[in-house]
């Protein structure tokens, strides 16, 4: 069974899958005329008035922090790692690149979430992808096997990630039983859920800019701490995603291969860009202006915020911690905890092992909306 799974995630998101994204990704980045770029600015003015609601939806804030929240999980931390471990340092320019393109992605499924949702029987606002493969492409049968796969997807497969993640960090950190913080969770995460989509929204509202906030402040202080290295770093993600260094020595297909491969997955996993996935949350709010292109705008800064923001400040720990080690043994959460705690102590691994509690907390709340949606 393990070697079934296995070829298929070779074959899908190894051959299959990447191709269409990045595709999809260069299209609507040529279509809306680049305007990741034209209208970076826009993104953040558009934040402005994010906070305001209607009875029917929640806020185009509560939409970002819910998205951001199924985003922003164990693979920010770890899968970032594993792409540095495998992809060497330039698997980080390939990250930075896919974010760019999905940016014009998530602008144009969220936009369309917003374009064709309804209200429910309890007048709350529904949509996402397979309302519009319904409404827009008139192909039901189409929404009803997409429906499928994401509650399989959200509701079970990416839930059952991030709790592991949570309860093996925990035991790691504090010795827990993982029994007993599974339970935990259950009932955390019922509490939330059954007080129905505003409830989550104003969870994630609170958990997410908190937690974020305190991983980019240490981000930052040793950034700053360490400054001097920080044109070695960006070099050394330059020359590796080009495989400038490798040239002489005839590897340069193969370690432009691997970074580009690694960055293009973890960021690809990382931002959701093109899932499907953050449109359910886009089409519940009322966005602000009153038009669908607000939330478009709204999820574009999520894919940044999440990639080339939060998955960058990972990247800093480790490159600038002096703790990586081109395919070292040490790789995903324990790398990130090994650099952390280099730096600012022991107590960087206790703050990692919280962070993953409430990042993939979060997300368990979160992917349990998209499903319901």
């Amino acid at each position: 069974m393990t070697s079934q799974i296995n070829f298929l995630n070779d074959l899908l998101w190894g051959s299959v899958l990447i191709y269409i994204l990045i595709g999809v990704g260069i299209y609507f980045t040529y279509r809306l005329g680049f305007i990741q770029f034209r209208h970076f600015g826009h993104m953040f003015q558009v934040m402005k008035n994010s906070r305001k609601s209607d009875p029917s939806g929640i806020s185009s804030f509560q939409a970002l922090c819910t998205s951001l929240a199924a985003r922003v999980g164990t693979g920010n931390m770890a899968g970032v790692a594993v792409a540095l471990t495998l992809g060497g340092p330039g698997a980080v320019f390939w990250m930075w690149l896919i974010a760019m393109l999905g940016m014009a992605t998530a602008f144009a499924e969220s936009t369309l979430a917003q374009l064709y949702k309804t209200r429910d029987d309890d007048g709350n606002y529904r949509g996402g992808p397979a309302y519009y493969m319904e409404k827009g492409l008139g192909m039901r049968w189409m929404g009803i096997v997409f429906s499928i796969f994401l509650i399989i997807a959200f509701g079970l497969v990416f839930n059952s990630v991030q709790a592991n993640s949570i309860t093996q960090a925990m035991h790691v950190a504090f010795g827990w039983n993982p029994l007993y913080v599974g339970l935990v969770l259950v009932v955390m995460t019922g509490v939330i859920i059954f007080g129905g989509l505003r409830a989550i929204a104003r969870t994630a509202e609170i958990l997410v800019p908190a937690m974020a906030l305190c991983y980019l402040a240490i981000a930052l202080f040793i950034m700053f701490a360490n400054i001097e290295k920080l044109p070695d770093v960006i070099m050394m993600i330059i020359s590796n995603a080009f495989g400038f260094g490798e040239a002489a020595s005839g590897a340069l297909g193969y370690t432009i291969a691997q970074g580009m491969i690694n960055g293009l997955k973890r960021g690809l996993f990382s931002n959701e860009a093109g899932m499907g996935s953050a449109p359910n949350a886009a089409a519940s709010a009322t966005p602000y202006p009153p038009h669908p292109a607000s939330q478009g705008y709204v999820q574009m800064l999520g894919v940044f915020m999440d990639t080339i923001v939060i998955c960058s400040a990972t990247v800093a720990i480790i490159l600038m911690s002096g703790e990586y080690v081109p395919h070292g043994d040490v790789t995903g959460i324990q790398l990130t905890q090994q650099a952390l705690s280099s730096q600012v102590g022991d107590w960087g691994a206790i703050f990692i092992a919280v962070a993953i509690f409430f990042f993939a907390f979060t997300s368990l709340v979160a992917n349990y909306s998209y499903a319901e949606t």
